[in-house]
This record gives C-alpha cells, sequence and structure tokens, in this order.
C-alpha cells in the first residue's frame, strides 16, 4: 500500500481545516514576550513580533517602552534613529518622539509649535520576574490574561534563562511540547528512554488549559535527570511528568522525580519546571524564550549550568526537527494530508483551540 485509502485521506483533510496550522492568523489578544528583562537597557532593540516591527528601550528611570518602529511621517524605522536622553530622533527628518510615542519636536517647523495628535502606538509591557511581556491586541490591554508564574520570583525555586531563533512555526512547537512521545526517539541521546514513549499518559482537555500527564514508573532516568537527583543506582525511579499549553504564547512543563520504591511521606522529592515561551515572529517563525527552574539544590550554580547546558542540547534538537518539518509544511499541495492518532487528543484539542480563537478574532 503506498497511501492510506481515499475515504481516510478526505477524513484527515477535513479534520485539518478545524485545526490551527502555519497560516493560520496570529492571535493578538494575548500577553506574549517580547524580550528577557536583562536583554533591554537604555539602548534601541528592534524586534519582529506577530509580523508587526517595534522597537523597546528602557528610559532613565527603567520604564520600558514598546512603539511602532515607524516614523509616522515617512516610516523610516525608529530602530535606525538614535536615542536621545529618554527620546528617539529619527534618523531620516529628525522628528523626535517621547517614551509614549507622540511627536515632540519637528525640525523642519522652524519654531513653529508641534502638530498635536502625531505618533505612534505603544504596546502595554509587563516586567515579571525575568521576562518582559507586550500585549499586541487592539484596545486596553487585559492583565488577567497573564498566568501567574509565581515559582519565577520565589526564594524557593532557582531558574536559568535563555533563547533560540525557531525557523518554524508556533504551533509546530506547542504541538512537540504537549506530544513527548518523541522523547524515545528524538532525544534519544540527551533526555529520552527507550520505554518514555510507551508510559501511560491521561489527558486533561478543559476551557482554561490543555495538558498530558505522562507517567514513567518505575524507570531508569537518563544521565540528565539521574546525576541531577543523585537516583542514578536505580531502575526504580519516577519520571511524572505534566506538560501544559496555558496560553498561545506560554507552555509549562513541570516534572516530578523520585524513587518509587520509598514511602511517600520520607522519600526526597525533585521538581522541575521549564516555561516554554512562543512568540511568533512570522508565520514561520518564533521567537523561542526558556525559563528553566528547579527547587532542589538551592544556591548550587554548577548543577543549574549542568541542567541548563544539557537541556539546551535537547531544544536544539527540537529546533532542527522542527526546521525540516517547516521544510516539508512550506511546499505542500493540495493532496497534502495528516493522520492524527489516540495519542494525539490533546495536540489537536489545542490545535483547534488556536484556530478557534483566530477565528473569532478575524469575525470581530
Amino acid at each position: 500500500m503506498t497511501q492510506p485509502a481515499p475515504g481516510l485521506i478526505s477524513a484527515g483533510q477535513t479534520a485539518m481545516q478545524r485545526m490551527a496550522d502555519r497560516d493560520t492568523p496570529f492571535i493578538t489578544a494575548c500577553w506574549y514576550v517580547a524580550a528577557l528583562s536583562g536583554e533591554i537597557g537604555h539602548a534601541l532593540v528592534r524586534k519582529t513580533i506577530l509580523g508587526k516591527h517595534v522597537v523597546i528601550y528602557r528610559t532613565s528611570t527603567g520604564e520600558v517602552s514598546a512603539l511602532d518602529d515607524r516614523c509616522a511621517h515617512r516610516s523610516f524605522p525608529l530602530s535606525a534613529g538614535k536615542l536621545d536622553g529618554d527620546t528617539i530622533v529619527c534618523g531620516y527628518h529628525g522628528f523626535r518622539y517621547n517614551a509614549s510615542g507622540d511627536v515632540i519636536e519637528v525640525p523642519s517647523q522652524g519654531g513653529a509649535k508641534c502638530p498635536k495628535g502625531i505618533g505612534v502606538r505603544r504596546y502595554a509591557i509587563l516586567e515579571r520576574g525575568p521576562l518582559l511581556w507586550i500585549w499586541m491586541g487592539d484596545g486596553e490591554a487585559d492583565e488577567r490574561k497573564l498566568p501567574a508564574q509565581g515559582w519565577m520570583e520565589s526564594h524557593k525555586w532557582q531558574y536559568s534563562v535563555g533563547y533560540m531563533l525557531l525557523h518554524g512555526n508556533y504551533v509546530s512547537l506547542h504541538e512537540n511540547l504537549l506530544d513527548l512521545t518523541h522523547l524515545s526517539y528524538l532525544h534519544a541521546g540527551t533526555f529520552g528512554t527507550p520505554d518514555y514513549a510507551r508510559a501511560p499518559f491521561d489527558s486533561e482537555v478543559g476551557e482554561d488549559q490543555i495538558a498530558v500527564v505522562r507517567r514513567a514508573v518505575p524507570t531508569q532516568l537518563p544521565v540528565l535527570w539521574a546525576q541531577a537527583t543523585n537516583l542514578v543506582d536505580t531502575k526504580t525511579a519516577a519520571r511524572i511528568a505534566r506538560s501544559a499549553f496555558l496560553t498561545p504564547a506560554l507552555h509549562l512543563t513541570s516534572v516530578d522525580f523520585y524513587e518509587s520504591t520509598l514511602p511517600s511521606d520520607t522519600r526526597p522529592e525533585y521538581h522541575i519546571n521549564v516555561a516554554h515561551l512562543l512568540t511568533p515572529e512570522t508565520q514561520g517563525s518564533t521567537h523561542y524564550f526558556f525559563v528553566i527552574g528547579r527547587d532542589f539544590g538551592l544556591g548550587d550554580n554548577t548543577l543549574q549550568g549542568f541542567i541548563h547546558n544539557n537541556l539546551i542540547e535537547a531544544f536544539k534538537e527540537d529546533k532542527a526537527a522542527l526546521e525540516m518539518l517547516e521544510g516539508v509544511l512550506e511546499s505542500r499541495g493540495r493532496d497534502f494530508f495528516e493522520i492524527s492518532v489516540a495519542s494525539d487528543a490533546a495536540s489537536v484539542a489545542m490545535r483547534r483551540y488556536l484556530k478557534g480563537k483566530s477565528d473569532t478574532e478575524a469575525r470581530a
């Protein structure tokens, strides 16, 4: 058999029409990570977010300003101008903008009063822990739509941060993070184990979030997690991972490790959180930020570096795979189809959610 029966192909293509893909319009009424907090200082930084160009900088008081990266006069990029105090001077005709995006000086006007009501959009910014979140939607920004991640600001957790530019779409990355059966194959040499893909799992599909809980118990941990937790000489460890899609911009992976033969009230438990922060740059590229946290071995920077560097190697494997996948998706034709299986329930629900949100915004 070279391909499934026509009826099965047709069913797969029909199902795909209800799911988001690389061509689905972006959801703007959402908080996305614009940058790491430490990335933005008193200098102009240009970002492309949801296909729009934004210039971001800190004022002398530490306030973060994010403006449309275009002069209201002739659309020259403001990021190609210069920062003069807390104002931006356009590098084309010298229009001067304050941190609110208002034009406050037009040199060609001489001493004449500057025209009022001229400027560019200023985007709402929230600084939370190590992250700068931006609201790209129309209307007033809704802080309630940013899920709290208190562990990033808690003294009971230690974390590190990172960034990659993925030349792939964000929908595929969300699906990659929900379907961790790929750990046994794509990550066989980093932090996957042969039994992980076959471990029992539960899918949680609700209005607020979509999650998969996978329980590898008993198991022999890969080198990364065995050394990090000191669960080295055992084949009866527990590795319980919860992968949760929280918003179009945020996916949280939480993993618990312990020795499964010990009583629950006496055994040491080790917890890892990884916040995967997905900000579409274009339809085919994604800003991929991440925060890697743990609640054990606090103060041990060598341990954090060990975990961080090993996870980076795994993330590089995801990046390479998704970029290869993107090449296939870019060239798909009218006869293209994909088939989903039972373990894809959460991924399908996530893609339908994104498609529904996008369609709702388009109608509005």
